[in-house]
């Protein structure tokens, strides 16, 4: 299989991305028609705690698969490559284990006294061996991340989204009669057979694959198993560090929301609901891009790891400003877009236009969100994941503690929530741009800046009276007619500020990445 260039490996990753956020949306569908709200929410109940054991799981490991398999690659060392897998294959499946006992034996304690809906047990039961599948598929996940080989992850995830949407119709439909906590339990299996099917098909590739690799000779040097684990787990252990306090600050800004604005003078019914749109309207949309930002993170390690190994920081640095072009690029419309169609948009997707003044406030701030996952993927890359965990935490105390102090006042309320979710981006962001800066003196070009906003802002002034001419149109046309108008004086913009490389888009345009 052929190793892929920067951007036609995040380019593989993002096409994967699309179709199976798409594939993701119809699963969604089929599950709302058969199981219904109280069907689905006993479904999504189970959710949360599932992905906190997955992360604990895997512990980081992928990321330091693909940074250590892109540096050994890099300095021919085959050997030292199968060393990397197989350790971090034992030490993934050996934890992947003990979690699927504990969650298990403690299931019907995390049903009844963490989710307080009894009805989760059988799902929790069911979808336990997942953690095992996934833990595997991870590693190598990570092993051909190393290579610069992102085909089989993007393919695999979608075999995943079609084997699951085959199934859930299949197993809900047979388990529904007997009661919505089996119907519920049948999807969650679903979920299972959908990885299982990714697996295999990984694994094909891995066993196709691995020959060419391993049967190299060139620099096979000794390695000590003890120097190897400590490296995958120096880099590993932040990386899940990182995850881990996303996980708590998600696990904990619901709880704080709701007893600040109870503090404020909202009622229980008032903060539920304002929270609500905050949370299930708002917040999806602004974070729709990042599967863009999230390709190019995952594109983006074993590249800056490759060139770090070779000690072209030349190269290192012109791959961060590369993401963060493409970042800003794909971000952009993204702003113009919520600016100015927010209410269409909430009114076509969720008949509600109550919230529309939340998402046009806080996307422009959301255009640091779509810079920070390439930035936090660098940091990772050079072996500062712990710079990076430590950034992720101050940003999360910085965020809870703002909520805390704002949303208690009656002059802000959910504005207060609002400016904690913002100022957090904010911290964490910078937080990053000055540890890069101070590591290895990395800056983002102040054109590249003032391109970018200048770009917006002319888009934003000269869309809204020509939006507003269209604004006879039905709903649905004055969307589509908008977003091909703004797309494409958008993309003339990007062409003429030269925000995407004409390198770039020859690449793009010739298939030759």
């Amino acid at each position: 299989m052929s190793k892929q260039t920067f951007i036609k490996g995040a380019l593989i990753l993002m096409v994967a991305g699309m179709i199976s956020r798409l594939l993701g949306f119809i699963n969604r569908i089929v599950l709302a028609r058969m199981l219904g709200d109280e069907g689905v929410g006993i479904y999504m109940l189970t959710l949360p705690a599932l992905f906190f054991v997955i992360t604990l799981s895997q512990i980081g490991i992928p990321v330091a698969v693909s940074k250590l398999v892109a540096e050994a690659e890099t300095n021919q060392q085959y050997d030292k490559i199968r060393k990397i897998v197989s350790l971090s294959l034992i030490i993934t499946v050996t934890l992947s284990i003990v979690l699927t006992l504990l969650l298990v034996a403690f299931a019907p304690y995390i049903s009844t006294y963490l989710i307080l809906d009894e009805r989760t047990h059988l799902s929790l039961l069911a979808i336990s061996p997942i953690i095992i599948i996934i833990a595997i598929s991870a590693v190598l996940r990570g092993y051909f991340q190393g290579l610069q080989n992102m085909k089989p992850q993007a393919i695999a995830q979608v075999i995943e989204q079609i084997i699951r949407i085959a199934f859930v119709f299949i197993l809900v439909r047979l388990t529904l009669p007997y009661g919505l906590e089996a119907a519920s339990a049948g999807a969650m299996v679903s979920v299972v057979i959908g990885e299982f099917g990714s697996l295999l098909y990984i694994y094909y590739c891995y066993k196709r694959n691995k020959q060419d690799i391993f049967g190299k000779t060139v620099n096979t040097a000794h390695y000590k198993m003890k120097q190897l684990y400590k490296r995958i787990l120096d880099i590993a252990l932040p990386t899940a560090g990182t995850r881990i306090i996303g996980s708590i600050t998600y696990f904990l800004e619901p709880i704080f929301v709701s007893h600040t604005l109870i503090i404020a003078g909202y009622t229980i019914s008032e903060s539920t609901s304002l929270y609500g749109q905050l949370t299930g309207y708002i917040m999806p949309l602004l974070l729709l891009p990042t599967f863009i930002t999230h390709s190019l993170s995952v594109a983006l390690i074993p590249s800056i790891s490759e060139a770090h190994a070779l000690n072209h920081m030349q190269t290192v640095h012109y791959r961060i400003r590369q993401a963060i072009r493409l970042s800003f690029a794909s971000g952009g419309i993204a702003t113009v877009v919520f600016v100015l169609l927010a209410s269409t948009l909430l009114h076509l997707m969720y008949d509600t236009e109550a919230s529309a003044d939340m998402l046009t406030f806080m996307a422009p701030f959301f255009l640091l969100l779509y810079i920070q996952a390439p930035l936090q993927a660098t940091l990772q890359a050079l072996e500062y994941a712990k710079q990076a965990m430590i950034n992720s935490l101050i940003g999360a105390v910085v965020k809870l503690s703002t909520l805390w102090l704002l949303a208690t006042q009656p002059s802000f309320g959910i504005d207060g929530v609002m400016l904690s979710i913002i100022i957090g981006v904010i911290v964490v962001t910078f937080l990053h741009i000055i540890s890069l800066y101070k590591l290895i003196h990395f800056t983002i070009p102040l054109s590249l800046i003032i391109k970018m906003l200048g770009l917006i802002s002319v888009l934003i002034l000269i869309g809204q009276p020509i939006l507003s001419f269209l604004s006879h149109l039905q709903p649905l046309w004055y969307a589509i007619t908008s977003l091909g108008f703004l797309g494409i004086i958008y993309l003339l913009g990007l062409i003429l500020l030269r925000i995407v490389s004409k390198d770039e888009w020859d690449q793009l345009r010739a298939g030759r990445f």
